[in-house]
């Protein structure tokens, strides 16, 4: 067991949505030990830090949070737009990694 935090392990397990898999991520994860999440919109980086290392049992060094505007799109003649969205850049500690095939 992690050591205990200040939020509640349900809020926790709603903090981190899913792993941003791209090209970019990719790089970022091999050059910098850092791995890319989408997080809920109210997420903090305190609750995105406790979110990652209650889920992967790793210890965080780090997280940086960035906003991501949603695309203008069309369907047909109206114009709209995808939803903003949050990531989160989560670095971790000399020697860890998350094997996102071995989580339950």
């Amino acid at each position: 067991m992690s050591a205990p935090t200040k939020y509640a392990d349900e809020h926790l397990m709603k903090v981190v949505l899913a792993p941003v898999v791209s090209e970019k991520s990719t790089l970022v994860a091999d050059k910098h030990r850092q791995y890319v999440f989408r997080v809920a919109d109210d997420a903090t980086k305190p609750e995105v830090k406790a979110a990652v290392e209650l889920l992967f049992k790793t210890k965080v060094q780090s997280v940086t949070v960035s906003n991501v505007k949603g695309k203008q799109k069309r369907f047909g003649r109206f114009m709209g737009r995808r939803r903003n969205w949050k990531k989160a850049y989560v670095r971790l500690a000399a020697g860890q990694e998350i094997n996102f095939a071995a989580t339950e």
